[in-house]
């Protein structure tokens, strides 16, 4: 078991555990040895005159406290090189609010990053940023503006519904200019366009996994709502526009551990984050407008082709972007993303293109899984391959989960194809 400790910078202990690691929340510590999160997070949300309830805030707060053990405690010190045991403790502003939930909080890390989580609530933390003016943007809802294809998609066709949203982002390297770019492009600018950082910094190695950075981006959309007129009758939506393909992620194998058992999107998290968020308070209702769609599809029936086209080329999707500076063409996101523009139809503009254009030779793990799973698809049929990836859904979900599952394999396998790799 592995112990963390998250809590602003001058409620750190005097005497600090040799064995346990610490970070300051929003501010950098002064003391050698500390790690912090989301540094500055308060005051930009303060100038950005937006005034979270201290729910979100604390919801926030607790995201990025998980978001730093995730980085901080390696998959390759636990038994089994993957599962890790995480002690958290948390500093919030009202703690109490939170000790009931502590085990639905517990269950949901866990489905999120596969590990084991022990929460634990303290008082003393930060407070949430209260700005002279708080100002309510002109915006109607919040849309998830990630720089990929499907944020694009979903923010495309809002705005063709004469939407108004307000668009969230969170920073990631080789992101920042294309959300930036595309927010202006419909209509966000900087007055409907917060793009905020949970930054993590330490002081020994990451884990690189990070399976647990999703839980910021809906915090941040959670703070965001801040800005949007709302009542108890009418919450604010927030729009969460990711393919149903890629957020019921079924694995490529029998306990396989790869970009497909992700859980970023899933129904199941996102349905505990929504029963969380309800029973804490936090106005807000997660909609999911593709989750019966593909990429593929998602690219065919957008509503504005003539932005898509002139904006698409810009777009991310690779899962090592950041560390080779474009698209690596042969991971699962990758895949996925050429299958989509193959199905769509659309040239394909990817900004730099891909580092393996040529997928029968690229030696690639990720491919030769992708064309293993594809065969066992076609071989078994959608029901036996998604198997107990499908078990939580009732029976009605599930066919449409299946349904959609066996789209995109078919978008994936018409890809092989098309490159002579089946």
């Amino acid at each position: 078991m592995t112990e963390v400790i998250c809590c602003p910078g001058d409620s750190l202990p005097k005497h600090l555990d040799p064995d346990a690691l610490y970070f300051s929340m929003f501010s950098s510590p002064d003391t050698e040895g500390v790690g912090h999160v989301a540094l500055g997070l308060q005051t930009k949300i303060r100038r950005e005159k937006l005034a979270p309830s201290v729910e979100a805030w604390d919801f926030a707060t607790i995201a990025a406290a998980v978001a730093a053990a995730d980085k901080a405690v390696l998959r390759s010190s636990s038994t089994d090189g993957w599962t890790r045991m995480i002690d958290l403790t948390i500093a919030l502003a009202e703690p109490a609010v939170w000790n009931g939930r502590r085990e639905e909080l517990e269950r949901m890390l866990g489905l999120l990053t596969g590990d084991f989580w022990s929460l634990r609530f303290q008082s003393g933390g930060a407070k949430p940023p209260k700005p002279p003016k708080p100002v309510k943007r002109d915006a109607d809802c919040v849309c998830l503006l990630s720089g990929g294809i499907d944020s694009l998609v979903g923010a495309i066709d809002l705005v063709a519904d004469g939407k108004k949203p307000l668009f969230v982002s969170q920073v990631v390297r080789g992101d920042k200019d294309a959300q930036t770019a595309f927010a202006a492009a419909l209509g966000g600018g900087n007055d409907r366009h917060c793009q905020w950082s949970y930054a993590v910094s330490h002081p020994g190695d990451s884990e690189l996994s990070t399976r647990a950075r999703s839980i910021v981006f809906f915090a941040f959309a959670a703070l965001a709502a801040a800005g949007v007129p709302s009542t108890k009758t009418q919450p604010v939506e927030i729009v969460v526009p990711e393919n149903g393909f890629i957020s019921l992620n079924v694995p490529l194998g029998p306990g396989r551990i790869g970009s497909l058992s992700t859980k970023t999107t899933h129904p199941q998290y996102m349905s505990a984050v929504q029963e969380i968020w309800n029973a804490i308070g936090i106005n807000a209702t997660l909609v999911f407008p593709y989750r019966e769609s593909t990429k593929g599809e998602m690219l065919q029936h957008c509503a504005n082709q003539e932005r898509l086209l002139s904006l698409i080329g810009r777009s991310t999707s690779c899962g090592k972007g950041g560390r080779i500076n474009r698209h690596c063409g042969t991971c699962i996101p990758c895949l996925v993303r050429r299958a989509g523009f193959l199905e769509a139809g659309l040239r394909d503009t990817t900004t730099g293109g891909y580092k393996y254009t040529d997928l029968a030779d690229s030696g690639s793990r990720d491919v030769a899984a992708a064309a293993a799973a594809y065969l066992r698809y076609q071989d078994e049929g959608v029901r036996r391959f998604a198997g107990a990836a499908l078990s939580f859904a009732s029976y009605a979900e599930r066919e449409k989960h299946e349904s959609v599952v066996a789209r995109g394999m078919d978008e994936l396998g018409r890809l092989l194809r098309s490159h002579g790799v089946i």
